[in-house]
């Protein structure tokens, strides 16, 4: 892990670096969509994630231009939309992404859902992209263990990146494991649960202690972990709230209790009615 000021990095299988905390841009339109993504990389963000399903690609290419950050230090993930996989369909999809995004290249591109007819040829147009050289690095979404045992009989290429729902009220622990077993970093979207569970007293007590929001405790406690974090928002206020959880650690018994609060509780479809 590389760490510089107000921002942690992980190393990718591939030698990249990308940002353990980063914006998630879901539900966002028009100039909110900008807006944010302007606020987000002022404040300190250098991790972007859209996709062709959120139908933001365009504003999120025109807020990180008007940001004024070099683009060689944003990383941009997008990914292939559910009605777009297969392999030539995804070639092409990608195209029509770069196309929107306006960018010089995208750091990362992602099979967003595992469908059961498309997964293959959709991760094997990946594959292609990243041989030549059309995108920096590679992963899925949404993959669970079973996902990744199939993958392992046609793929060459191991994800760099497995972006699922994850927080400590759906702690994916054995998923976890796996990942880092095969060196892809797990991504959680959806950590703060859309604010269901930001009064929960074991929650709240561990953010008194620290003098930090229970929000800020659910990201942390991410990070602490390996895992990259997602978080969305388009409040200038919430967005750094978001990314004020640099000055701080979690100690073994916050941990402890944190890693204890699994609900299963998931915001989102299960992935494994894919499988």
């Amino acid at each position: 892990m590389v760490t510089t000021p107000n921002q942690l990095y992980t190393r990718l299988n591939n030698g990249l670096d990308m940002p353990l905390l980063g914006l998630g841009v879901y539900d966002m339109y028009h100039r909110d969509a900008e807006q944010a993504v302007e606020w987000a990389l002022e404040m300190g963000y250098r991790l972007i994630d859209t996709a062709a399903m959120y139908r933001n690609e365009t504003e999120i290419g025109n807020g990180i231009r008007q940001s004024g950050i070099p683009r060689e230090q944003v990383f941009l993930t997008t990914k292939v939309n559910n009605t777009d996989q297969g392999y030539d369909q995804t070639l092409r999809a990608f195209e029509e992404s770069e196309q929107r995004l306006n960018v010089a290249y995208i750091d990362l591109y992602l099979v967003h859902w595992p469908l059961k007819n498309t997964r293959r040829d959709t991760w094997k147009a990946l594959e292609q992209l990243y041989a030549d050289g059309r995108v920096r690095a590679i992963g899925v979404a949404n993959y669970l263990e079973p996902f990744f045992d199939e993958l392992a009989t046609y793929a060459t290429v191991v994800p760099v990146v497995n972006q699922v729902e994850f927080s400590p009220y759906l702690y994916l622990e054995a998923l976890l494991h796996r990942c880092q077993s095969q060196n892809t970093v797990l991504q959680a979207y959806t950590p703060l649960i859309r604010g269901q569970k930001l009064q929960d007293p074991p929650l709240v007590d561990i953010a008194q202690k620290h003098g930090k929001t229970a929000a800020q405790i659910m990201l942390r406690w991410a990070v602490q972990l390996g895992v990259s974090t997602i978080p969305k928002s388009a409040n200038q206020a919430r967005l750094k709230e978001n990314f004020d959880i640099f000055d701080f650690e979690l100690d073994e018994s916050d941990m402890a209790v944190l890693g204890s609060l699994n609900e299963n509780l998931r915001i989102v479809d299960a992935p494994m009615k894919y499988f």
